[in-house]
């Protein structure tokens, strides 16, 4: 794949052409030279695109598809193709699949469904056997398989002798375990945030106690085990509060939130649209503004799109039996965008690769390409038309959004719109 790249504004700290606009030769994968007004003699593709900005590929910790077995949610090459056209170059694809990837046969399967593709596709292990929180899952096996980390997705552990197992003996192999943070003795069949709102229009409540009280267990687990912890999604601002402590205390410790508790709150279900219900659910404008803090400080180590494409039968039905979950790959820049800065947008969608051991690619000459294309001005409202999932559940529908997403350059392979 060769390919000429023109006046592109390269937004990467890592770059001696950080803010600058350049040219970008491309050959064979590899970046070969960055200047003002390139010449093309060999008569390469060119990329020209209105106000065009480019950054390091950008990472999504927990994406969803479907495949195998629910094909008619996402399948890996839509959802490869999904992603790409977001501006994802490497994407952690969770293990919620029918069978549940839970040994290195599964893992290698996905490998090999996703090889030579424009992304990366990280597949993570289930934690235990059939994400049934009961035994473990053959864990090194499947690291060796090429698995980024072990997470029963949206799964929470009960046991927590079976999560201190698991930190210890991943923690031999340098594994990373993820424990989905809630109580479910405390959360009970609550679809919603307990508060004020719940009560009002008559749905049941999963308070943020059940959030935080299962976050100071694990947190507890890990510092006794000396493990290595992930925390996916969580949603309050006590949950911000006791990850900052546990960082201050130096616990080998990480977070993500969903892009959506950024952005909604609980009032947002009040016409009971079922987009709008997600796990874990969204809460008060108080956690917001927590979480946001928590982004800009470090705490949350990254923001997920949290993709959970899912079809109409699991959303047309009513509130209280309704899936969670909302497809979010190609709403996130947009969103990210009406939330933060576009330094602060771009960073926040190219850091956490470290934690899932997974090597960035800075914009200089002789790096590989891995390369996002964008338009940060453009500014429109999201709808179904902006869609590239086989599965049309997003919490986004309708919302005014800023910025435009043009594809990737990536893995010798170009995937724009």
């Amino acid at each position: 794949m060769n390919i000429l790249i023109k006046s592109a504004t390269i937004i990467d700290s890592k770059s001696e052409f950080h803010n600058s606009t350049q040219d970008i030769l491309i050959e064979q994968g590899v970046i070969t030279k960055i200047g003002s007004k390139l010449k093309n003699p060999n008569n390469y593709q060119e990329v020209t695109l209105e106000h065009l900005h480019v950054s390091q590929g950008w990472f999504d910790s927990s994406v969803s598809f479907g495949e195998p077995g629910f094909e008619e949610r996402e399948t890996i090459e839509n959802g490869i193709k999904t992603a790409a056209l977001s501006g994802y170059t490497t994407v952690g694809l969770n293990a919620n699949t029918n069978p549940i990837v839970d040994t290195s046969s599964h893992i290698a399967f996905i490998k090999a469904k996703a090889a030579s593709k424009a992304i990366n596709v990280l597949p993570f292990g289930a934690l235990t056997k059939g994400s049934k929180g009961v035994d473990l899952a053959e864990l090194f096996d499947m690291k060796n398989a090429g698995a980024m980390a072990f997470y029963d997705y949206k799964k929470a552990i009960s046991n927590p002798n079976l999560l201190k197992i698991a930190l210890q003996y991943a923690n031999g192999f340098n594994g990373l375990v993820c424990s989905f943070p809630q109580e479910n003795r405390i959360s009970g069949s609550g679809v919603m945030n307990e508060n004020i709102t719940s009560t009002s229009i008559g749905l049941k409540g999963n308070p943020a106690l059940a959030e935080e009280l299962q976050i100071a267990r694990d947190l507890f687990l890990l510092e006794y085990t000396g493990g290595k912890l992930h925390i996916p999604t969580i949603s309050t601002a006590k949950s911000v509060a006791l990850i900052r402590e546990a960082k201050r205390k130096k616990l080998d410790i990480s977070c993500s939130v969903a892009i959506h508790n950024l952005y909604f709150t609980d009032e947002n279900l009040t016409d009971f649209n079922t987009n709008f219900k997600v796990k874990p659910p969204l809460r008060t404008q108080g956690d917001i503004d927590a979480l946001i803090e928590g982004v800009k400080d470090g705490t949350i180590d990254m923001v997920t799109s949290d993709h959970n494409p899912l079809d109409i039968e699991l959303k047309k039905i009513e509130f209280d039996h309704a899936a969670y979950g909302s497809i979010g790959l190609e709403s996130a820049f947009g969103a990210l965008q009406q939330l933060f800065t576009l330094k602060k947008t771009v960073d926040i969608l190219t850091r956490g690769k470290n934690r899932f051991n997974i090597e960035p690619a800075s914009i200089n000459t002789g790096n590989k390409a891995d390369i996002t294309l964008f338009n940060p001005s453009k500014k429109y409202t999201f709808s179904k038309k902006h869609i590239h999932s086989k599965s049309k559940n997003s919490i986004f529908d309708g919302q005014a959004l800023k910025g435009d997403v043009y594809g990737v350059i990536a893995n010798n392979n170009v995937v724009l719109k």
